[in-house]
Parts: structure tokens; sequence; C-alpha cells
């Protein structure tokens, strides 16, 4: 219960600083003229494999940082192209 307490913490984390990093840094780039959704679906897909791999990591954590860092990069963009 805790580990997941815990990966959800991250994945909140995770989510804020992959929104933030995205819409300040990748402004500018390619990344930001890509549809959000698939962008954020193949970052959160790659994020969950690598948690995952962790040896003390379980599937679900891993998961729940997975989509906590891709939903993140899903809004950054969108506010990219806003100008936000």
């Amino acid at each position: 219960m805790i580990l997941e307490v815990i990966a959800g913490a991250a994945g909140v984390v995770g989510h804020m600083k992959s929104k933030d990093f995205v819409r300040r840094k990748l402004r500018y780039t390619k990344v930001a003229e890509k549809p959000a959704t698939g962008v954020g679906v193949a970052t959160g897909a790659v994020t969950t494999i690598a948690v995952a791999a962790l040896p003390v990591i379980t599937l679900l954590p891993a998961v729940l940082v997975g989509v906590g860092v891709g939903t993140g990069v899903a809004m950054g963009i969108k506010q990219a192209r806003r100008g936000v």
C-alpha cells in the first residue's frame, strides 16, 4: 500500500515536471507540432517500461508513474501550442 502511495505521488510530480519542461523547453521544436495524445501515450509507455524494469517496483506503481508523465507531456504540448 505504501509503495502505491509513493508511486502516485511520483506520478503527480512527474506530471507537473514533464508538463512544465515540455511547455518551456520544447515550445519551438517539432514535438509541439505533433498530436499531443500520441506523444503522451508513447512517453507514458516508455516511462512505464523503464520504471517496471527496476527490481523493487511492481507493475501498478510503474503504470501510475507512466500515466502521470504521459499526461504531463500531452498537456505540456497543448499549452505550448496555445502559447501559455
